[in-house]
């Protein structure tokens, strides 16, 4: 496994980040504690999760999962940087009482001590708030973050799903407070497929030095060697990719993206991961495996360098936004 330094921190984590979302609503307690044995045996050390994996009625389930794995000892939690999430309404039938989701302080400190109890563990190495609270102001965030801190409960704080202009705002806020060095991590959707993030969010990560954790690599799917799988017989597409591939336009666009990785002698799922692996700003992308074998698949894209013909190739492809503010305003 790679390492490298997650964004401005002396943090040095894994070129790949093992996403746990499939922890309890696909994968069973032994199989994921089997996935996360076989992570860190490859040298994976940043787990990612969220206070609401589970969903529904069994919200939290997953953190349990990753706690029960934590318990069996053998400096599991030592070796792990444990990663999780903030902000999602964690009643079981969609219903909220007050301040039981977002950002409040009132809330921050009762999810964070909920999450360490289901984690069993001390500390959360990584605190991110899982989307923007447009009610909270970052002065309170920040001041509940700074007691956190304080009392050892958590190290690093993060940011998913942010744009460019809130990232932007938390930093300078955490600055002129000066009890905390900000944000330094942001999780966002970023793809070959879908470069949005390329225009705003990534820019003022590396701006203000926090490392981009991409999730949904592959899109859903529809990076993975999709319409191979359908022709071979294998699992269909659903959700998002079966959406995509409605549209014959996009079908034919994953068409030529599954023929040139084909004539280079590539997997897609693999090139997809290589391919984040080469943008600037990229700390690791996040593989949710639901079993050992995807795992492994993902394990060989670090391994993969993409030629530069196929690079401009895959750009053509999937041509990016260009850059701000070009890409809109001229």
């Amino acid at each position: 496994m790679e390492y490298t330094q997650l964004g401005r921190t002396g943090l040095k984590v894994g070129r790949l980040v093992l996403g746990t979302m499939n922890f309890g609503p696909q994968t069973d307690e032994a199989d994921s504690h089997a996935i996360m044995d076989a992570a860190l045996d490859a040298g994976i050390n940043l787990f990612d999760t969220a206070n609401v994996y589970g969903w529904g009625e069994n919200k939290g389930r997953t953190e349990s999962i990753i706690g029960n794995w934590f318990a069996k000892g053998g400096e599991r939690r030592d070796k792990v940087v444990l990663a999780t999430k903030v902000y999602g309404n964690m009643g079981a039938d969609g219903e909220a009482w007050p301040n039981h989701d977002k950002l409040s302080a009132l809330n921050i400190r009762r999810a964070v001590d909920a999450s360490l109890k289901r984690l069993q563990t001390d500390r959360i190495d990584l605190y991110q708030f899982h989307h923007i609270d447009r009610s909270t102001r970052f002065d309170e965030i920040w001041q509940a973050v700074d007691v956190l801190i304080q009392q050892g409960k958590i190290l690093y704080v993060g940011s998913s799903n942010f744009p460019g202009y809130k990232i932007a705002q938390a930093n300078e806020v955490a600055a002129r407070r000066g009890g905390t060095i900000g944000l330094v991590s942001e999780q966002c959707l970023y793809n070959l497929a879908e470069r949005r993030a390329e225009m705003e969010v990534i820019p003022a990560a590396q701006d203000y030095g926090l490392g981009v954790i991409p999730w949904s690599p592959l899109h859903g799917g529809l990076l993975g060697g999709v319409i191979k799988k359908e022709v071979q017989g294998g699992r269909r597409a659903s959700g998002r990719a079966a959406e995509t591939l409605a549209d014959p336009a996009a079908r034919a666009q994953i068409q030529a993206y599954e023929d040139l990785l084909d004539k280079h002698g590539v997997e897609p799922g693999e090139a997809a991961l290589a391919w984040l692996l080469t943008r600037p700003g990229v700390t690791g992308p996040i593989v949710g495996p639901r079993t050992t074998e995807q795992l492994a698949s993902a394990l060989r894209a670090v391994e993969l360098k993409l030629s530069e013909e196929l690079l401009t190739s895959l750009d053509e492809i999937f041509p990016g936004p260009g850059p701000s503010p070009e890409a809109f305003a001229w």
